[in-house]
C-alpha cells in the first residue's frame, strides 16, 4: 500500500458483500494463465438437506500442466473444488484494491469465510507428488564446464579492496606495541614539529598499532571532528610547549 490516506469508499455506500476464499496455490497460477478477460470457471450455489452448498469447476482448458516441470501427459490440475464454509464469528473484515494509478478502494465488507479445497482422487494425489519433488529440487547446481566461458563475467582470484584490507591487515600485524612511555615520547617529538596530526601519519611516526595509538592519544590529545582541522588530532592545552591563539589572544586582553 502507498502512503496516501485517502480511500475510495465507494463500496461502502453501495454495500457491497464479498467472500474471502482461500484457494491451493496451484490454482491461483492457473487463473494467471487465463487471457485478461478470459472465464477461469464457474461456481455453483446450491441447497442440500437445508445446508448451503458451493461448488467451483475450474475451466478445462486451464487444466494443462505446461508451466510444472516434467510430468505425466495425462496428469492435469483439479476441476471440481467444493467449498468448505467457514463463519465469519464476530470479526470485521473488509477487502481492499489498488489500482495502476495507487488509488486504494474499499471493495467490500466480508460475509462469508470460505476454503476452496480439491476432490481428493489418484490425479490429485499425483500432483501432490509432483509439487513435492518439484519443491525439494536445489535452487543452486553446481556444474563441470568442459571449457572456459569467454563471454560473459569472469570471476577474479581476489578483488582490489580484498588485497587492500588484507595488505593492512598484515601490516598492522607485525607492529608490536612498544612501551607506554616510549610512545608518548614519539608523539611529544611529532607535535613540537606541527601542531596538527591525523591518525595515519601517527601511525608512519610511531609504527604503533591504530587501537593502541587511539587509546593513548585520547589521554593527551583532543580530536578535531569539525572545522579547518577536521579528522586531525592535537595535544591537549596542558600537554602542549606552545600557546594556542585563543590562549595568547586571553593573556593579551
Amino acid at each position: 500500500m502507498s502512503d496516501k490516506t485517502e480511500v475510495n469508499l465507494t463500496g461502502v455506500k453501495q454495500n457491497k458483500s464479498v467472500w474471502l476464499v482461500k484457494v491451493p496455490k496451484y490454482l491461483s497460477q492457473q487463473w494467471d494463465k487465463a487471457t485478461e478477460k478470459g472465464e477461469v470457471g464457474k461456481i455453483t450455489i446450491g441447497k442440500k438437506q437445508g445446508k448451503t452448498e458451493v461448488h467451483f469447476s475450474l475451466d478445462e482448458d486451464l487444466t494443462g500442466l505446461d508451466a510444472v516441470g516434467e510430468q505425466d501427459a495425462s496428469l492435469r490440475v483439479p476441476r471440481d473444488h467444493p467449498f468448505t464454509m467457514h463463519p465469519v464469528g464476530g470479526q470485521s473484515m473488509a477487502v481492499f484494491s489498488q489500482s495502476d494509478t495507487d488509488e486504494i478502494s474499499l471493495e467490500g465488507l466480508v460475509v462469508h469465510r470460505a476454503e476452496c479445497r480439491p476432490v481428493v482422487n489418484d490425479n490429485y494425489m499425483k500432483l501432490k507428488k509432483l509439487q513435492i519433488q518439484e519443491s525439494m529440487k536445489p535452487q543452486r547446481l553446481s556444474q563441470q564446464l568442459e571449457r572456459a566461458v569467454t563471454n560473459v563475467f569472469k570471476p577474479v582470484a581476489n578483488h582490489d579492496f580484498n588485497l587492500e584490507y588484507e595488505k593492512k591487515k598484515k601490516s598492522e600485524g607485525k607492529m608490536v606495541r612498544a612501551d607506554r612511555q616510549l610512545v608518548l615520547d614519539m608523539l611529544f617529538s611529532a607535535f613540537e614539529k606541527h601542531q596538527y596530526y591525523n591518525i595515519k601519519d601517527l601511525v608512519d611516526i610511531t609504527k604503533q598499532p591504530v587501537t593502541y595509538l587511539k587509546e593513548i592519544m585520547r589521554e593527551i590529545g583532543t580530536y578535531n571532528s569539525k572545522g579547518a582541522h577536521k579528522s586531525t588530532w592535537e595535544l591537549k592545552s596542558e600537554y602542549r610547549h606552545y600557546q594556542s591563539a585563543e590562549d595568547e589572544d586571553t593573556q593579551t586582553s
